[in-house]
């Protein structure tokens, strides 16, 4: 385990989401936002975000308090024409660096009931319908590690053929947040799509050293051996992924605060989230960690878009 100064960390790359932007930063629309864990880690890396699409009210209330300047396409994805998501962008098809996803994983996930026929099983093809009509240099879509376990697998094939058959190069890998400065151990599937004219074979960052979480704040609950979801976490190793039910407790009568769970996700101090902690803990369970995206986006930018 690395002895890292970790909120040092966190607060460099908060400076640089605030840093002015370069006159040739790279631009990304991002779909499925969220409150905008991806979107933070995208700033972080420097980039210039063009559009948000979100349906949810509480998480595209939070994603303006944070990124008041991003315009927010704020409703549902399957209305949204390539037109219009163009027209609110101000690009033409072509013109955009990055296109990022995380579609709902509901369905594929191991913690749930893992249901083919879940409605929300289908929206990845919503980001399939966008990507051939926007036509960016590179896609990233982020889902859990359970598309690639069991009767899943189908999906993940399917998903992989729309991929490719849209015009680009990909890759998928399973990667854990843990190795790119986020203290929890979150894994997720991970796909960077390069278009086939650009010529550049996709890749993937490689891991770094892992880094402990921190004791941020406390409130004083007691933990339940039997409700589900109740964990004890040891300060200074990464912690388990953080779920909309599941509880973290430091030790058996205090629960994790409100910092410690969002400092613990890579959120800093000052990103504000609307609602209380239960609220929040929807918010960066359904979020990706933003020092996670910042590590894929920068590769993305360095390795790829630069190339």
């Amino acid at each position: 385990m690395a002895r890292v100064d970790y909120p040092a960390i966190l607060e460099q790359a908060w400076q640089e989401h605030l840093a002015p932007r370069e006159a040739d930063a790279p631009t990304v629309v991002s779909t499925f936002a969220g409150c905008g864990g991806s979107s933070l880690g995208y700033s972080m890396a420097g980039y210039r975000e063009l559009l948000a699409v979100e349906w949810d009210d509480n998480a595209v209330a939070t994603f303006k308090l944070n990124f008041p300047d991003v315009p927010v396409y704020h409703g549902d994805i399957c209305k949204l024409s390539v037109e219009e998501c163009l027209n609110r962008a101000k690009i033409e098809p072509g013109q955009i660096d990055v296109l990022d996803g995380s579609p709902p994983c509901q369905g594929f996930s191991t913690a749930g009931k893992r249901v083919m026929t879940d409605a929300r099983n289908s929206l990845f093809r919503e980001f399939i319908r966008l990507l051939r009509g926007l036509r960016p240099k590179v896609f990233i879509m982020e889902n859990v590690s359970g598309l690639v376990k069991g009767k899943m697998k189908l999906v993940f094939a399917e998903i992989m053929r729309e991929m490719k058959a849209s015009g680009y190069k990909v890759s998928c890998r399973l990667l854990n947040a843990m190795y790119f400065q986020v203290p929890q151990s979150r894994q997720r599937l991970i796909w960077i799509g390069v278009r086939e004219d650009l010529s550049i074979e996709p890749s993937h960052p490689k891991a770094r050293l892992v880094i402990g979480s921190i004791r941020v704040d406390d409130r004083l609950c007691s933990l339940s051996r039997k409700r589900y979801g109740d964990k004890l976490q040891c300060e200074h190793k990464p912690i388990s992924t953080i779920t909309k039910i599941g509880r973290h407790f430091w030790d058996v009568r205090h629960e994790f605060g409100p910092l410690s769970y969002s400092v613990n996700a890579s959120f800093p101090r000052e990103f504000m989230f609307v609602g209380g902690l239960a609220v929040r803990k929807q918010r960066i369970g359904n979020s990706v960690p933003p020092l996670f995206m910042r590590a894929i986006a920068g590769h993305v930018r360095r390795e790829i878009l630069r190339a």
